[in-house]
């Protein structure tokens, strides 16, 4: 059984009325409840304002996979926590980082980088995803390109490290392109970023966003994509 965590700052649905009737138990009940219909997965939730945001010590080692959305709060989320977390993907666990989850401490820690710097409006547009990587595990059950009918548009220049896979490529009605999924390896853990998401439309009822999402888990979690690393005082070699 692939054991997940969904994490949410639930902060939106409890303050705008128009998040709330898309997500009325929030968003991170709604992503748990379509994985937790997988014979092979286990979900549990955490979100921001539990104690230790949800992810303590035993939640974590009890993780295969964190699932991670968040948007106004990325301030608040404690040091100490991302430390913990990011630890835990060097160990093995996997990351799936959602949407504006791009800013996240976390996320911007596993990248190295500023990984907010990016162009953005929000307007309703059109987002046209095309799978550039055919054959890829995330791309599993999905047609050549799936359209959100209307979102926030995220343009280039995104400031992230060179992917190791670019998965999705996104292009909007305004005539923006984005790369809007693609995988990194950070010590042991294998790291997907997905970019729709945005929390007043209806991103993640949709069925391909959903299989994204189970499938990125999947391969998150694989335990064959992830060798064991050990490190040990080294003996030295005779000389040749």
């Amino acid at each position: 059984m692939i054991r997940v965590t969904v994490w949410n700052e639930f902060r939106h649905e409890k303050t705008k009325e128009s998040v709330r009737k898309l997500y009325p138990e929030g968003m991170h009940a709604l992503i748990a409840g379509f994985l937790s219909e997988q014979p092979d997965m286990t979900v549990r939730t955490a979100t921001l304002d539990e104690p230790d945001h949800g992810l303590t010590d035993e939640v974590l080692s009890a993780t295969d996979v964190l699932i991670w959305w968040g948007h106004t709060a990325h301030g608040e989320v404690r040091d100490d926590i991302v430390e913990k977390v990011y630890d835990r993907v060097l160990e093995g666990m996997g990351l799936i980082a959602l949407h504006s989850a791009h800013a996240s401490k976390i996320f911007m820690k596993l990248c190295g980088t500023r990984s907010s710097m990016l162009s953005w409006r929000e307007n309703h547009e059109l987002e046209r995803l095309f799978i550039v990587n055919p054959g890829h595990p995330i791309t599993a059950g999905l047609p050549e390109y799936f359209e959100i009918p209307q979102e926030e548009t995220y343009g280039e220049y995104f400031n992230i490290p060179q992917p190791d896979e670019l998965v999705f490529i996104s292009w909007f009605s305004g005539g923006e392109v984005f790369r809007s999924g693609f995988t990194l390896t950070r010590g042991s853990g294998h790291i997907f970023y997905f970019r729709p998401g945005h929390e007043t439309f209806p991103i993640f009822h949709q069925k391909e966003v959903q299989t994204v999402i189970t499938n990125a888990v999947r391969w998150a979690a694989a335990p064959e994509n992830k060798p064991a690393i050990t490190y040990r005082r080294n003996i030295p070699l005779p000389r040749p």
